[in-house]
């Protein structure tokens, strides 16, 4: 059975978000006061200024962790395991409300188009305390997929 090998392509800013817009699971990381990576499971969308954006609401520890320290990753994941994937890097910011709710109508929009009542929706974000972290990507990786060396493809 042949093997698969390992790629790493590296991408302009466009073709990254591409994409990134192209799905909308994720890890997202932050830093824990103690210093230690927090790993948090995520749905991200892509902003129209190229920017990730996540739901959350304010006590949740990557709000938390943004608002002590900005620094962010976010492991952008296909639907499987083996799929392409890529990791960013950047300062991630907290928007609370009433600052949010425009924000998560966007992110809403990013990931599921339109909602058929845009009021109930704004009014849910509102009464669920809703807030929004938002990572502006600095740097990124290769998208990438796993397997082995190609030096070991005719092994």
């Amino acid at each position: 059975m042949a093997r698969t090998i390992a790629t790493n392509r590296r991408v302009e800013r466009d073709e990254l978000e591409q994409f990134l817009r192209s799905r909308h699971d994720g890890v997202l990381v932050t830093t824990r006061a103690d210093g230690r990576p927090q790993l948090s499971p995520v749905t991200y969308g892509v902003d129209d200024a190229g920017r990730i954006v996540v739901s959350t609401y304010p006590e949740r520890a990557k709000a938390v962790n943004v608002r002590r320290d900005p620094r962010a990753s976010l492991l952008s994941l296909g639907e499987r395991f083996s799929d392409p994937w890529v990791q960013v890097d950047g300062e991630a910011e907290v928007i609370d409300l009433p600052e949010s709710v425009e924000p998560l109508v966007d992110y809403y929009r990013s990931i599921s188009g339109e909602h058929p009542d845009w009021d109930e929706y704004r009014a849910a974000m509102v009464t669920q305390g809703k807030s929004l972290v938002r990572l502006t990507i600095t740097r990124w990786g290769p998208v990438a997929t796993g397997g082995f060396p190609a030096r070991l493809a005719e092994a």
